[in-house]
């Protein structure tokens, strides 16, 4: 049996750039994966953002992997975790597992009303926030990091839109209705978005926590191989599962 292809799915107003050297990890491991543009961000500027969009985006670039054969693992970061739980718990292809991290808060009314007001602000600014974007990152993210999160361009057009369609979805129900899928969550030790992570991991059947210390939201970039080992170590629960299920097939 082929093994799993990772699919990555990207943060708001960044893009696929920021996973560059964990495709190369995996590359130089012979794994297979990709990592899409989501609606609004990257080569998709301009689209706007949906939810339908974005799983439509996930489904085209899962459904390559599983066409060579391959279960199909998500691996989210932020944005791209509250998509991957809500797209596998959707779609008909055979998903091995997810790995959602930095989006362990439950996008309650309150929540998503509060980052929107402040969206709404930042977007009144001249620059509609590019200056203190790039300061953020600068300040946040190592050199390297800073440096995959801005190569393919920020969206800084998508704020409102990617609010409205978090709200939508309900993280807990989309963990559950997964069942056996082994639904990994990570986040840095200091991130914010880690308010609800023992309530993910309580609605995981089949789940793991991991908290990355030193790191803050965006895990992915702050500490890459701290993640990618975290990645690896799920391709190997996973493989190893579906191997053991092929002896007894």
């Amino acid at each position: 049996m082929a093994r799993a292809g990772i699919v990555f799915l990207h943060g708001v107003r960044s893009s696929s750039t920021m996973w560059r050297r964990h495709l190369g990890a995996l590359q130089a491991a012979r794994r297979i994966a990709c990592a899409p543009d989501l609606p609004g961000h990257g080569r998709r500027r301009g689209t706007g953002f949906t939810l339908d969009g974005a799983l439509a985006v996930v489904e085209d670039a899962a459904g390559d992997l599983a066409a060579s054969g391959a279960p199909v693992v998500v691996v989210g970061q932020s944005l791209g975790g509250y998509v991957g739980l809500h797209w596998a718990a959707r779609t008909g292809l055979p998903v091995a597992g997810v790995l959602a991290a930095g989006c362990s808060t439950l996008p309650a009314p309150s929540v998503v009303g509060a980052y929107r007001l402040a969206a709404a602000a930042v977007a009144l600014l001249p620059d509609h926030g590019a200056w203190l974007n790039d300061r953020l990152a600068a300040w946040t993210l190592p050199v390297a990091g800073a440096r995959d999160a801005a190569a393919g361009g920020y969206a800084l057009d998508v704020m409102q839109d990617v609010l409205r369609a978090i709200a939508r979805v309900r993280p807990l129900e989309d963990i559950r209705s997964l069942g056996p899928v082994p639904v990994w969550i990570v986040n840095g030790a200091w991130d914010h978005f880690r308010a609800q992570e023992r309530a993910y991991l309580r609605a995981a059947r089949n789940g793991r926590l991991v908290v990355v210390p030193g790191a803050k939201h965006v895990v992915s970039l702050e500490a890459p191989v701290a993640l990618m080992r975290v990645v690896f170590e799920l391709l190997d629960e996973v493989d190893g599962r579906r191997d053991a299920e092929s002896w007894g097939s």
